[in-house]
């Protein structure tokens, strides 16, 4: 006859103390708790499984989050288990299994998989769409149950705000996650495919940027008379005569200069470039010759910057760069709106103009944007620099621009006299 079991009551599991090892208290119908030696109160299930009879122990949780009453009703819904054939720890597992299923599980996973093959600010662009326009709404959702309606309404969901472009990216990373998860064994579908026709298409949309040598010499003259910080109005004077991307020119270091030699150096990790070429140590760093308009203005600023870490540095706080912003919002005090310049339209200022004014090689154009530019045998890359071609041109560009300042109608003549030459 089986040993009778007195039930516990709350009193005796409070007030049950560790020993020098473990220990159970038993309640019946197979539920005990495991006094741990350092005070640990443990619910666990002891049971039988079906079929074959082995002793198996499920545990139930950990008192006092779990309450007497409550760990009583958990081994109450195991034995109905049982006594339908059903092993409670085999059912657990599966609803782990299918826990695990889910989009956000698998897309987590899968981002897991290739953050580490992206540059970080590529990787937390996506992790962040995935957060707050795609995790909300199909993130619970097994993967196997994610239809094409389902993305559908995500999709529209963003573009219903005017984030037609956003959209468009949240689809590619959307089918990137299912597509790993056809990979994994997750879903069989891609429901994705074909998609991008639903939505609005995306505008292709270029950076505003001022070609008319007019205007262009009005924007310098206004830039020039700028009363804001001297760290803002240097990078303002700095980012034409350089037309680097924006993030470059802001997040430049003191040690990168050689203002003697004239020369900028921007190191392989901050250049535009794939991970795996910033790791690359065959990849060099940018070499950016600098006209002598752009030494004067690096040594104006250097006593007052030159001590810390960053040429330009942050307003509030100096241990940072001065952010997109600040230059943004220095433009648009000037009553230039983004329709007209921005950070970033330096670049085609300077592109449209060495081409279409000055008459430069478009590959020594190139070279100096660090694009990257196929050569006659189809490399990928071509490595050579075109130095002294780029250091003339850089100069020519300094000098054009100063014209450009001072008479914007003599700098016209500049250019067509260098055409016709």
């Amino acid at each position: 006859m089986p040993k009778r079991i007195n039930p516990l009551s709350p009193s005796a599991i409070a007030n049950a103390r560790p020993k020098a090892t473990a220990y159970t208290l038993r309640d019946g119908f197979g539920l005990l708790l495991l006094v741990k030696p350092k005070g640990g109160k443990l619910w666990r299930f002891d049971y039988r499984r079906p079929g074959t009879g082995r002793r198996n122990t499920l545990s139930l949780g950990t008192y006092p989050d779990v309450s007497l009453k409550l760990a009583r009703t958990r081994r109450d819904d195991a034995r109905k288990l049982l006594a339908d054939g059903i092993d409670p720890a085999d059912k657990r597992k599966a609803e782990t299994v299918a826990a695990a299923d889910t989009f956000e599980a698998v897309a987590r996973e899968w981002y897991a998989t290739r953050a580490g093959s992206w540059v970080p600010a590529h990787a937390e662009r996506i992790i962040r769409r995935l957060e707050r326009d795609v995790f909300p709404w199909i993130g619970r959702k097994p993967m196997a149950r994610v239809q094409a309606p389902d993305v559908l309404a995500v999709l529209r969901r963003i573009q219903a705000r005017g984030a037609i472009e956003t959209a468009h990216r949240a689809l590619t990373n959307i089918g990137q996650v299912i597509r790993y998860g056809i990979a994994t064994g997750r879903t069989q579908t891609d429901v994705t495919h074909k998609l991008g026709e639903a939505l609005t298409p995306v505008t292709e949309r270029h950076h505003a940027a001022v070609t008319d040598p007019d205007l262009l010499g009005h924007l310098l003259r206004d830039i020039a008379a700028y009363n804001g910080t001297l760290p803002v109005r240097c990078a303002l004077q700095l980012a034409p005569l350089v037309f680097l991307r924006p993030g470059e020119l802001r997040q430049a270091e003191w040690q990168e200069f050689d203002l003697d030699a004239g020369e900028w150096n921007i190191p392989a990790h901050r250049r535009k470039l794939k991970k795996a070429l910033k790791d690359d140590p065959l990849t060099g760093a940018h070499l950016v010759p600098l006209a002598c308009q752009a030494v004067a203005i690096l040594r104006e600023l250097q006593p007052l910057t030159g001590a810390g870490r960053f040429v330009f540095p942050g307003t509030r706080d100096r241990k940072k760069p001065l952010s997109d912003m600040a230059l943004l919002a220095a433009l648009r005090r000037m009553g230039y709106d983004k329709a007209t310049v921005t950070t970033h339209g330096w670049r085609a200022t300077a592109r449209t103009i060495l081409d279409e004014g000055l008459h430069f090689p478009m590959h020594v154009i190139e070279h100096q944007l660090d694009h990257a530019v196929r050569d006659a045998n189809g490399r990928a890359y071509n490595r050579t620099s075109h130095l002294p071609e780029r250091r003339k041109m850089m100069q020519a560009w300094a000098d054009y621009l100063d014209a450009l300042r001072a008479a914007p109608g003599k700098v016209v003549a500049i250019g067509k006299a260098r055409k016709a030459q």
